[in-house]
């Protein structure tokens, strides 16, 4: 008989204690971070899902490989060994690290954007909506209408809507549009992947007005992984092969390799445009460092060089959407609604659906985050109304699975806790906002349940 059990193709070698608290204590610790998840220690967390950016745990080839970080501050061996890894599977001729994705992005909005653009992007996530909007364009979000049906089943929800890309070149016309952008895999759309068709397809799009094609990387890895198992013509192809066709269709990508780069801090921009490669360069000078560092140790460039390689391995890919899946399909039997089907670094409860009760402007996907604290110490991030304010089309409550760090029963535990809340949803209020930032205020706003 074959053994149809994935289990986690690697063993523990360290490990890092939790603790759990009383709910009691999670009351307190909720009312006096303002019933912000952000805002409360992660010492008072017992399963932390609020992001899997910079929350994997690395490997012994990884902590191997920063031994030998050279903190050189010019010309550093291990920015050539960064360099040749990105390339490697990326292609492009300009590599630019930065401390993180959010700094890429801004570089590459500010040298390429000026008031009055506009990005189309399958959908913008925060900081690369907020990033662009203070260079002065609009972010416009452009996805397939199926991808604002959570229930729907598609192979690829994370697709552009072509259609709408190319009425909205005809529209604004192509001077206005400096670059468009392809999410990979669609974070804010439920973690939806994107197909190779698709890809090309938006490419060819952009090929036909001279507009540059850049991919928002972060998740490429698990993208491949979609590709290959759902779309025909990949399914005997490396994923590292399907990601340097990827990457091969785009003019250029910004990177958080904070997560499918496998490291804790570290991210990249990437181009073949000689002179936009000078100005970025000069701009990270000005701002994150040397362009052999950029804002980075030695030490990090060599994990990141390790790390790529690492997400691209199929035993590794295989795992993490497994089990990902065993979470979403698991709480979905029970009628739980989730963003359909299961992506590939979290799942995204349709708060809506969930408290129906709850109107979008009460805030119901902060209601059911804070819900998820108090009842099992589990901390999660509300995609929504308090996120994106009136550009949020869905009320989303993302629970992002760090890599390589949670064990199975961990996933079940999270399974049993939701379907608690699940079971006492009417009971559930919604949230005003009290004190809010005019820039990205779901990190800092505070807020105060409603009176029942």
């Amino acid at each position: 008989m074959a053994i149809r059990t994935i289990i986690e193709p690697f063993r523990i070698k360290s490990i890092e204690a939790i603790r759990g608290t009383t709910r009691e204590e999670r009351q307190r610790l909720i009312e006096a971070a303002g019933y912000n998840l952000f805002l409360v220690p992660a010492e008072a967390i017992l399963i932390d899902l609020l992001t899997d950016s910079g929350t994997s745990a690395m490997s012994t080839e990884q902590w191997a490989a920063m031994m030998r970080g050279d903190e050189s501050y010019a010309g550093s061996s291990s920015f050539d060994r960064f360099r040749a890894s990105v390339q490697g599977i990326f292609g492009f001729r300009h590599v630019i690290p930065t401390h993180q994705g959010r700094a890429a992005e801004r570089i590459l909005f500010t040298v390429m954007c000026k008031k009055g653009d506009v990005v189309p992007n399958n959908t913008h996530f925060d900081t690369t909506r907020a990033n662009c909007e203070y260079a002065g364009a609009e972010a416009l979000d452009l996805p397939i209408p199926e991808a604002k049906e959570p229930a729907r089943v598609l192979p690829f929800k994370g697709n552009m809507d072509t259609a709408r890309l190319a009425e909205t070149i005809a529209r604004v016309g192509a001077k206005r549009i400096p670059l468009v952008m392809l999410t990979v895999t669609n974070n804010s759309g439920g973690g939806q992947p994107v197909s190779m068709a698709n890809i090309r397809a938006v490419k060819e799009i952009c090929g036909w007005h001279g507009i540059p094609l850049y991919i928002d990387a972060c998740r490429f890895a698990e993208n491949a992984w979609f590709i290959k198992t759902r779309e025909a013509g990949y399914a005997e192809k490396a994923p590292r092969a399907i990601a340097q066709e990827m990457f091969s269709l785009a003019d250029g990508c910004t990177m958080s390799a904070k997560k499918d780069g496998l490291a804790n801090i570290g991210g990249f921009l990437c181009t073949n445009d000689d002179a936009l490669a000078r100005q970025e360069k000069d701009l990270l000078i000005l701002t994150e460092g040397f362009p052999t560092y950029g804002g980075l140790a030695g030490r990090d460039l060599e994990a990141i060089a390790v790390g790529l390689n690492e997400a691209l391995e199929e035993e590794y890919l295989k795992y993490r959407i497994a089990s990902t899946a065993f979470l979403g399909n698991h709480i979905a039997s029970e009628g739980v609604p989730i963003m359909q089907p299961p992506g590939g670094h979290a799942i995204y409860l349709d708060a809506r659906a969930f408290l129906p009760h709850i109107p979008p402007e009460q805030f119901p996907g902060v209601a059911l985050a804070v819900e998820l604290y108090l009842e099992g110490g589990i901390r999660s991030v509300e995609i929504g109304r308090l996120m994106f304010g009136e550009h949020a089309t869905m009320d989303l409550v993302r629970l992002a699975i760090p890599r390589r760090v949670y064990t199975q029963s961990h996933i079940e535990y999270v399974v049993e806790v939701i379907l608690d809340v699940w079971r006492r949803r009417g009971k559930i209020r919604g949230y005003e906002v009290t004190q809010q930032a005019p820039f990205l205020r779901h990190f800092t706003a505070r807020l105060r349940p409603l009176a029942g």
